[in-house]
């Protein structure tokens, strides 16, 4: 889950803060990691949990297809950018936000904003849920549920929340990165072993499933998986050549689409049926096991707040846009009164509590995550890289580049109302 406001050089640790700029200084090696890091996350544990739902073709298919529509559509906001950018008069277009207000204006602002914001508080709530459902299934005898386990984060996600550099924070970004291997790993090792076993039966894993449900909810995992669209301008902005993008782009997606196919088909492989919707908690409860699980969560605790940070920067924002507010926050010389600091420090412990009390809610990592997939990422990948593009390049279109985008704007609509129904319903 990625983010375009303007912690987006702190929310990748290896992007540069002159990545927003007219000149980018990034080589073609930092922003590949850079595209592996705003993509690649704790979402792919989720993956054989959705081909089991799916079965495992139409999971493996489904992941294909989101990959490549996600890439297509990627290269759509660039071409828009492109397209203002040959504009001389009009002003450099640095965000999504941007861009949607050049299509749009400050309702096409004000939607893709909104879409962002809501993405990124799903992901800061799939943090927390997934926190607390590995903690929970790591100390059962101390009777702690999930609702427990996220309240007893809630303090400390508040301290960290009120740092104001998030530099201080990356390095912990990485560190979740490295347990997140770690845990594929563990996996992997888990299903070869069960296949040498003897334990594994080919024949007793569904291609396709009969519960037609399930292939939308397999569709929104996926999609969940993909999303980094709130990064897409900025990192094409950060790179040296930026001519280069698109191919480096498509690299990093072949790349990303094969391991999360390759991890999704065989955890669902080892445990079938049995596989749950954070993978590692059907590992065995040994010490390697426990050490990676402990590992994520302590990973994923530091940089919850690097997720959360676009979200208090837009409260806040509207908040110093009100009279009163400044009033308060600024003193006659402009400078930060000491309400208005305790003041940011209230709102941002108000913001997360509420992440925390709708955390506590959720029945599951996997169901919400397909939740949000279905909903706000599909609007942000799909629907609108088509409506803009359709906006700005129409009249130079082709045919079937039009059809083509049409195809993404319907479909995505559809996707996203069917596939939201089924993850409120159940599968």
């Amino acid at each position: 889950m990625g983010t375009e406001f303007k912690s987006s050089a702190s929310a990748v640790p290896l992007l540069e803060s002159s990545s927003l700029s007219s000149t980018g200084t990034a080589s073609a090696i930092q922003t590949l990691g850079n595209i592996i890091v705003s993509i690649v996350g704790t979402g792919i544990l989720g993956l054989p949990f959705a081909f089991r739902i799916a079965g495992w073709f139409a999971g493996l298919l489904g992941v294909i297809l989101a990959g490549i529509a996600t890439y297509y559509c990627m290269l759509l906001l660039v071409q828009c950018r492109d397209k203002q950018a040959s504009q001389e008069l009009t002003p450099e277009t640095r965000t999504y936000g941007d861009l949607g207000y050049k299509c749009m204006g400050k309702i096409g602002r004000f939607l893709t904003e909104f879409l962002i914001f809501i993405s990124q508080c799903g992901g800061s709530v799939a943090y927390l849920v997934f926190i607390g459902q590995n903690l929970s299934s790591i100390f059962k005898w101390q009777d702690l549920n999930l609702s427990s386990i996220i309240f007893l984060l809630v303090p400390i996600e508040i301290a960290l929340s009120w740092i104001g550099s998030l530099s201080a924070l990356a390095p912990f970004s990485i560190f979740a990165d490295v347990c997140n291997v770690l845990a594929m790993a563990i996996v992997v090792k888990e299903d070869v072993e069960k296949v040498l076993s003897g334990e594994f039966k080919f024949s007793d894993r569904t291609a396709i499933t009969s519960n037609i449900g399930g292939l939308p909810f397999a569709g929104g995992m996926a999609v969940f998986c993909f999303e980094g669209f709130g990064m897409t301008l900025a990192l094409e902005a950060s790179m040296r050549e930026r001519g280069r993008f698109p191919n480096l782009l498509a690299k990093a997606f072949t790349g990303i689409t094969l391991a999360y196919v390759f991890f999704g088909f065989s955890g669902y492989m080892a445990y079938g049926d049995q596989t749950r919707d954070i993978i590692t908690l059907n590992l065995p409860h040994n010490w390697s096991t426990i050490a990676v699980q402990i590992g994520l969560c302590l990973g994923l605790v530091f940089t919850f707040p690097i997720m959360v940070h676009p979200v208090h920067e837009i409260v806040e924002g509207k908040l110093e846009n009100s009279e009163w507010y400044q009033k308060l926050y600024y003193d006659d010389s402009g400078n930060t009164t000491i309400v208005g600091k305790f003041g940011r420090y209230v709102s941002r412990s108000i913001l997360i509590i509420v992440l925390a009390f709708l955390a506590s809610f959720v029945p599951g990592f996997g169901v919400f995550a397909s939740l949000v997939g279905s909903t706000v990422c599909a609007l942000i990948s799909f629907v609108l890289p088509a409506t803009f593009h359709l906006i700005l390049l129409g009249p130079s279109l082709h045919f079937w580049q039009k059809a083509l985008d049409y195809c993404f704007l319907v479909g995505g609509l559809l996707f996203a109302g069917y596939g939201t129904y089924n993850a409120i319903v159940g599968v």
